[in-house]
């Protein structure tokens, strides 16, 4: 089995994880539940939890299946549509193909980069 089709089996294996993973915050989190506000956007209220939840998936497969993001440790969160992008990358280039794939999957309404740095140079972007 060549390389490319077993990446794409590891980035299909691991969006259905998340979906399922998705579904059950869902179902267990009805829409119409108030809670505190959160302070950080991976502990903030949804008003789409299903839509952000696969949008985040899609968009960790589709980095895990790009050759130039593949092996960069970036974290993905999605509140209401917006991505918010973290982690430490070696290069601008890497960092703009990952804004670049978040900004084309379908649902996002924003991309939050300002959590992303170049880790030889330090700088954020």
């Amino acid at each position: 089995m060549n390389t490319k089709r077993i990446s794409h089996l590891t980035s299909t294996a691991l969006m259905a994880a998340m979906l399922a993973a998705g579904t059950g915050y869902a179902i267990a989190n009805p829409a119409g539940q108030q809670t505190e506000p959160a302070e950080t956007v991976n502990d903030a209220e949804s008003s789409q939890p299903m839509g952000d939840t696969w949008i985040t998936t899609k968009v960790k497969s589709q980095l895990l299946a790009d050759d130039l993001t593949k092996g960069t440790e970036i974290d993905v969160d999605t509140l209401n549509g917006v991505v918010h992008m973290s982690g430490a990358l070696g290069s601008q280039a890497e960092i703009d193909k990952a804004v670049e794939i978040a900004r084309s999957t379908e649902g996002v309404t924003d991309v939050d980069t300002s959590d992303l740095t170049i880790s030889g140079a330090g700088a954020t972007k």
